[in-house]
């Protein structure tokens, strides 16, 4: 069949190079994609949120199946867009509708959704220029640290965690003036959890659901989680503590309440949930939900899931999930994401890259990269997410660190302790 998946990060590569494996793809499109896409795939340059150019491109190539990657197209309502054209009788289709993807797009959305439903999560109060001297009041009741989240979508940068609470009211105030621009018109101010972070991964074809291999990421720019939240500078797979036991709880009282959610609220939902959660003391918490997988962790992920990708899609897109066997590997695997230097803040983009031949080790998912005249160049803030594969945590992060010492370009920067607080 012939497939497009809509996205150009190390999220979508990482979806390219596994669905690249399947004996059931005929041609493989990514849009806009990377240098790294354009080496198992031909790039399309379609900008994906552009859904009449999406739909031409699918019925001039006679796409089969359409995978989103990123997020921003599901908010703004691309499958809706699909089934309206009357195009989802005959493209099967990956990405939960925008009502379901108002679960990603909307904070205050996802909170009543899960407090509706009964998935445990922290107290919150959504805040606007109309009631801030209740989130101010609200606040003074918590405990230090306090949370302020976007209610839109931020590009993974729009939850501050301040530990003064003068900091946090001033952090507030700044929100609601625009610091997100309309991303934050609305705050979600949230009762901090102390506790242990993983991501579950959940692929759903609204009746029916697996679950992936999980995997926890590392958000800060800096070793030992210091530094303002990136995108995500690396993941493991899988993670020490999320035993039987507690996956069994995440199970029962998250996962199985969020997908009759879906169900009780007439959402359209196919394709992937991830579950940002805490652990605390062996009990589930759930931080936020996203509406597709996350970016280093798919990278990870992927590379332990043994089941032909797009006999998972198909099986899902025709709700016959319950159908397939999912098998994964038992090794573990680590990326590490190498960025561009002034990242997350201001940085250049057009540094030449090399050494990217020496992949013998690891596996090298390309993210903000493209093509100059016969070079690659970095195109973005993480620029490579360097995937290795092995029998334990340490043996794995030593192929992938092994193999980022043999790649490099001006200012290019990555953390040292990705895994660390696992191992030790």
């Amino acid at each position: 069949m012939n497939i497009l998946v809509l996205g150009s990060g190390g999220r979508e590569h990482a979806l390219a190079w596994k669905i690249s494996q399947s004996s059931l793809v005929s041609k493989l499109y990514v849009a806009p994609g990377n240098a790294g896409t354009s080496q198992i795939a031909e790039n399309i340059n379609l900008d994906i949120n552009d859904f009449p150019s999406v739909k031409q491109f699918v019925l001039e190539s006679n796409i089969d199946m359409v995978i989103v990657g990123p997020e921003e197209p599901l908010v703004r309502g691309i499958r809706d867009y699909f089934k309206e054209e009357g195009l989802l009788g005959t493209v099967m289709f990956i990405g939960p509708d925008k009502k379901g993807a108002l679960l990603e797009g909307s904070k205050d959305f996802s909170k009543a959704f899960m407090e509706k439903h009964g998935v445990p999560t922290a107290k919150a109060l959504t805040v606007t220029k109309g009631n801030i001297r209740e989130g101010l009041t609200f606040l003074e009741t918590l405990p230090a640290p306090y949370v302020l989240k976007a209610d839109g979508l931020a590009a993974g940068k729009g939850v501050i965690i301040s530990p003064d609470l003068e900091e946090a009211k001033i952090s507030l105030k700044r929100m609601l003036d625009g610091q997100f621009g309309e991303a934050s018109e609305k705050v979600l101010i949230e009762e901090f959890l102390d506790g242990i972070e993983l991501s579950v991964f959940v692929l759903t074809d609204g009746e029916n659901y697996q679950i992936l291999p999980e995997a926890k990421d590392y958000k800060r720019i800096g070793e030992g989680d210091a530094g303002p939240n990136t995108g995500g500078m690396g993941a493991v797979s899988p993670v020490p503590f999320a035993d039987a036991e507690f996956m069994a709880k995440v199970e029962e009282k998250v996962i199985i309440p969020t997908v009759n959610g879906f169900k009780e609220e007439a959402m359209e939902y196919v394709g992937f949930v991830f579950i940002g959660l805490m652990n605390i003391d062996g009990e589930p918490y759930v931080i936020e939900y996203n509406v597709r997988m996350g970016d280093p962790e798919t990278q990870a992920v992927l590379m332990r899931v043994n089941t032909d990708l797009v006999e998972l899609f198909t099986a899902t897109a025709n709700k016959t999930l319950d159908q397939i066997t999912l098998e994964t590997s038992s090794q573990t695997a680590t990326t590490v994401v190498a960025v561009a230097g002034g990242y997350p803040n201001a940085y250049e983009k057009g540094k030449v890259i090399s050494g990217l031949a020496n992949s013998s080790n690891a596996t090298i998912f390309h993210a903000g990269t493209k093509e100059d005249n016969g070079q690659v160049v970095t195109n973005g803030g993480r620029v490579l997410a360097v995937t290795g594969m092995s029998s334990d945590i340490q043996s794995a992060l030593d192929k992938s660190y092994a193999t980022l010492e043999g790649i490099s370009w001006d200012e290019m920067n990555f953390r040292k302790d990705i895994g660390q607080d696992l191992i030790n």
